[in-house]
């Protein structure tokens, strides 16, 4: 099935990992009536409207790296409720874009690539500034791609405001190196950081034809699994469970056990395969 389905829209639901939509825009022209959209509302309309229009089915996909877990249970959230109305079997939830596993697999084929092209640099992982714990998520893939990765110096940061970046790429030559090579953590840098003085830019984490490959095979597979009943939202729901703090069943040994605790987590992959459908970009830091 091409990107260019007549009887299928396409919505993409940006989070922070894209900058709001921004980093997903470029992809548009490849994808003929396609819509991008942020949870809640927005994407509300934007099925509305396929609906509406004569779409037969309506595929949204969340396109997070893993790292907005809360954006993927709002989108469900929007789609059970439009499901009960629309009819079943003309709206799936696809599964999302990338994993956790496939961002530490993408950062450290680009500090593989950063130590070959730039001897001595440093690589900064940068991101818009999101919650607290998808924040906190990306200091962790930052720690296992310095652990695991080609000897490069890996610093991260989340962009809240002008100074942020400055910061983080002052302390990083402080350290000692000799450049510093800015990394996207998403869907492109955020706005306004790209070209950002004294630092050179590692480029897309994976291709623009590797993006639209996977794209096209999480549609794909959502379509397939929408024939046999399966619209994905249920699972989509869970998306952020046990998100956040840690939390306990009871207090000082009540019915519930008093023991804080996590809902597991995300195995990476130490060695840096990369799964099918995300063949990186041939990307090298570059003025």
């Amino acid at each position: 099935m091409s990107l260019a389905d007549e009887a299928t829209r396409l919505l993409l639901v940006a989070g922070h990992e894209s900058d709001g939509g921004i980093g997903l825009e470029p992809l548009l022209d490849a994808l003929p009536g396609a819509v991008v959209a942020t949870a809640g509302r927005r994407l509300h309309d934007a099925v509305t409207r396929a609906l509406t229009e004569g779409a037969e089915r309506v595929a949204v996909l969340p396109m997070t790296w893993g790292r907005d877990p809360v954006m993927v249970a709002d989108a469900a959230k929007t789609l059970r409720w439009l499901d009960a109305g629309a009819g079943r079997g003309r709206l799936a939830l696809c599964d999302d874009f990338g994993t956790i596993d496939h961002l530490v697999a993408a950062l450290r084929r680009a500090a593989t690539r950063t130590a070959a092209a730039e001897p001595g640099a440093a690589m900064v992982v940068v991101a818009r500034a999101a919650d607290p714990f998808d924040d906190a998520e990306l200091y962790r893939v930052a720690h296992l791609v310095r652990t695991h990765g080609a000897g490069v110096p890996v610093e991260v940061a989340c962009v809240a405001g002008p100074g942020d970046l400055a910061d983080v790429v002052h302390r990083t030559r402080l350290l000692g190196a000799r450049g510093v090579v800015l990394v996207p953590a998403g869907f492109g840098l955020p706005d306004g950081v790209d070209g950002f003085a004294g630092t050179t830019s590692y480029g897309p984490l994976v291709s623009r034809a590797a993006v639209l490959e996977v794209v096209r095979r999480r549609r794909d597979a959502a379509l397939h699994a929408l024939e046999h009943g399966r619209t994905g939202i249920e699972a989509g729901l869970l998306a952020d469970h046990g998100h956040g703090y840690a939390h306990s069943h009871g207090i000082d040994g009540d019915a519930g056990h008093g023991h804080p605790h996590g809902h597991g987590h995300p195995h990476e992959h130490p060695h840096g395969t990369v799964p099918a459908g995300f063949e990186l970009a041939e990307s090298r830091p570059s003025g």
